[in-house]
């Protein structure tokens, strides 16, 4: 059975391969994480707080996700090392679960933080080692990415040290509300920035070792 069930996940640990996977999310992660510094450091009447503006950001990033994952998957990755056909399931349902799962769960943290009076800067430690949990599937397919997971954890812990006027000068010391202050802002920002930056590098240097160590297409040698 665990035979099987290396063969079931082949293709999902092959679609990170070349490093897109990480590359996806690193990008999506700065790419929300500059969406809250335009809103954080516009006016009020800035079109950075308009509802079309903000879905027409979001649709372009995704476009760049999907067409160029996919653009590279079509003229590198499958010419080197073969196609994969991936259900839909894990190519659409399951990050779309993953996604929806987390949401729900910071949603739920954030609700008890701000009902029960917490730290909230605090918390952003708790957010960071989830994020850190959810690449240790990526970490354990090469010892040096666990270099990576050390690096999102230790900066996460980091971040929820800073003092608080430090971390509330990330958000232009801007308070979305009473109970969520400035301070707090700022450190959850930090926390998505390093996330992101985190996989972006790992995801380039994974791109970069792919090339190194397959071969290209026979047509392209010639």
């Amino acid at each position: 059975m665990d035979q099987v069930h290396q063969l079931l996940a082949r293709p999902r640990a092959y679609y990170n391969i070349d490093g897109v996977g990480e590359l996806g999310i690193g990008f999506m992660c700065l790419s929300y994480a500059l969406l809250g510094w335009l809103q954080l450091h516009a006016t009020k009447d800035s079109i950075w707080h308009q509802m079309l503006p903000f879905l027409l950001y979001v649709s372009v990033m995704v476009a760049i996700i999907h067409y160029g994952s996919r653009a590279i998957k079509n003229r590198i990755t499958y010419r080197r090392t073969g196609f994969v056909d991936y259900r839909a399931r894990d190519q659409y349902w399951t990050p779309l679960a993953m996604g929806a799962g987390f949401s729900a769960i910071f949603s739920a943290v954030l609700y008890l933080a701000v009902r029960r009076h917490w730290e909230l800067s605090r918390q952003a430690a708790l957010v960071g080692l989830v994020l850190a949990a959810s690449y240790i599937p990526i970490a354990r397919t090469l010892r040096w990415k666990w270099v990576v997971f050390s690096v999102i954890i230790a900066g996460s812990l980091a971040i929820a040290a800073l003092p608080p006027d430090v971390a509330a000068a990330f958000a232009n010391h801007t308070d979305l509300t009473p109970a969520i202050p400035a301070r707090a802002i700022g450190a959850y920002w930090l926390t998505f920035v390093l996330y992101g930056s985190a996989l972006l590098i790992s995801g380039a240097i994974s791109f970069w070792l792919y090339l190194r160590h397959t071969a290209k297409p026979a047509a392209e040698d010639q």
